[in-house]
């Protein structure tokens, strides 16, 4: 049976951003991200023995402008915590979202297509 692990950071301008510690922290990155277009990368592994096979997927994602009562408010419903990059894009951080290139599922924080380029066996899998 394959061990599978994921794991995603936000980048911007070679600055990395992963989950912040506490509110102030995730005010700050998301007040670097306003405006931006920053990546979300994210690395998985697959262990199968002795064998390990990985791949990376990367999206990229514009922020609107965001002004103080914007970030008050998306502070203020703790989505930020345990969010790479501080936000959840499939929950009220969309609000944030101007636009993405790329896969969602990877801002999301599993990367799908690129799960099946190291496990296409898994569609046909028996449960």
């Amino acid at each position: 049976m394959p061990i599978v692990g994921v794991d995603t950071v936000v980048t911007l301008d070679g600055a990395l951003y992963g989950k912040p510690a506490e509110a102030g922290e995730a005010r700050a990155t998301l007040s670097r991200l306003s405006g931006q277009v920053h990546e979300v990368v994210s690395g998985i592994a697959v262990v199968e023995g002795a064998a390990v096979r990985t791949v990376s997927a990367t999206t990229r994602v514009a922020f609107r402008d965001l002004d103080a009562a914007t970030l008050d408010w998306y502070l203020a419903t703790e989505e930020w915590r345990e969010r790479a990059g501080g936000y959840a894009i499939q929950g009220r951080g969309a609000a944030l979202v101007a636009g993405i290139e790329g896969d969602y599922l990877n801002v999301v924080g599993l990367p799908v297509t690129a799960l099946l380029e190291l496990l296409p066996g898994i569609l046909h899998a028996d449960a």
